[in-house]
């Protein structure tokens, strides 16, 4: 992953910054995964993994209502 891109990639939902962990991008803020495929950064919330104990999407923007930008 080029350090120059991960610079300015950013959460679609929380639109916090994204940090690389293997083949995934996390994002600081709730710690959703979004897959890395054939090397580019596959950034649909839709596509993105949860965080443990999140089951789902709705779950989610609920617990971390206060920290997803309106």
């Amino acid at each position: 992953m080029n350090s120059e891109l991960l610079e300015i990639l950013v959460c679609p939902l929380t639109r916090s910054r994204l940090r690389l962990e293997g083949n995934y991008l996390v994002a600081e803020v709730g710690g959703l995964k979004y897959p890395i495929r054939d090397e580019i950064p596959v950034l649909l919330i839709d596509q993105a993994e949860l965080p443990a104990g999140v089951k789902s999407l709705e779950e989610f923007k609920t617990k971390f209502k206060d920290q997803i930008p309106a």
